[in-house]
């Protein structure tokens, strides 16, 4: 759960399972032109998937930024064998899915912000989506705005790599040997799965607005394949917009540009006109 700093904002929090959390924001912002707060139902809702391994007084910065603004937060948190058995993180982002289409989540407008392995997830819910693109049409509509922070892209090596450093930091050269040997070994079962998500995420029937973070020194992020994915979905009429930095943090960058990175955020979210902010982030 959150801190006692986020929840002495008004906010109570509800454990929906073990990994997920659903944070209600009891002052909610008034929608734009109105003296009254934002009825349940229709505010929006942001869709956070922190990074492995996520503090939650870390976890708590970002959600506080959304609280300020007038968001509920639904807090997903990724554990280590969704990424290495992916039939599993399939069956979560199913579930997650179904959370979504459910009360009292199923008729707000959604954002999502997902931080590196926690883009992984998403796109597990994406290939969902996409094996069946008319029966989610309701949902794709309500994915009204994309925040994605330091995804890991890029080869089979940059994933192991962000294993080790995640899961085992002291032992991450071997972590990552084990992890490239295991990969090799249950490909069918791991590559092949990772190949569906990564091409759901390009093929992504979600055309919101995207906001990307990234930096030129991420071991765990290609900023070349990062440039390129955010080149297709330009190309595919996306409004995308990118901050990279030369040189930053991994799932890091509002501690290390804490004045960039929520202006940057702002002026994003002052774009989707779904609330005006109420505090400065």
């Amino acid at each position: 759960m959150l801190g006692r700093t986020a929840l002495s904002l008004g906010v109570t929090a509800h454990r929906l399972s073990k990994n997920v959390t659903f944070y209600i924001n009891e002052v909610a912002s008034p929608v734009s032109g109105s003296q009254t707060p934002t009825s349940e139902q229709h505010r929006p809702l942001m869709l956070m998937l922190p990074w492995m391994g996520s503090r939650p007084q870390a976890v708590a910065k970002y959600c506080e930024i959304y609280f300020r603004t007038g968001f509920d937060v639904l807090v997903v948190e990724t554990e280590v064998q969704d990424f290495l058995w992916p039939r599993w993180g399939l069956d979560r982002g199913k579930t997650l899915l179904e959370l979504l289409l459910s009360e009292p989540f199923d008729s707000r407008p959604l954002l999502v912000h997902a931080f590196s392995i926690g883009g992984f997830a998403f796109s597990q819910l994406l290939v969902h989506v996409c094996q069946d693109v008319q029966k989610y049409e309701a949902l794709t509509q309500r994915i009204k705005g994309q925040v994605y922070d330091s995804l890991v892209v890029g080869s089979l090596e940059t994933m192991a790599r962000g294993l080790g450093k995640t899961v085992f930091p002291r032992w991450e050269t071997a972590v990552k040997q084990l992890s490239l040997l295991y990969f090799s070994m249950f490909k069918h079962q791991t590559v092949d799965y990772f190949n569906t998500a990564i091409d759901a995420f390009w093929n992504t029937p979600f055309t919101a607005p995207a906001l990307f973070f990234f930096c030129e020194n991420d071991p765990m992020s290609d900023p070349r394949a990062m440039e390129e994915i955010i080149d297709h979905l330009r190309k595919r009429g996306m409004d995308v917009t990118a901050k990279k930095w030369a040189d930053s943090t991994h799932a890091g960058h509002l501690k290390r540009h804490q004045q960039e990175y929520l202006t940057t955020l702002g002026m994003f979210l002052h774009s989707l006109r779904l609330a005006p902010l109420k505090a400065k982030m």
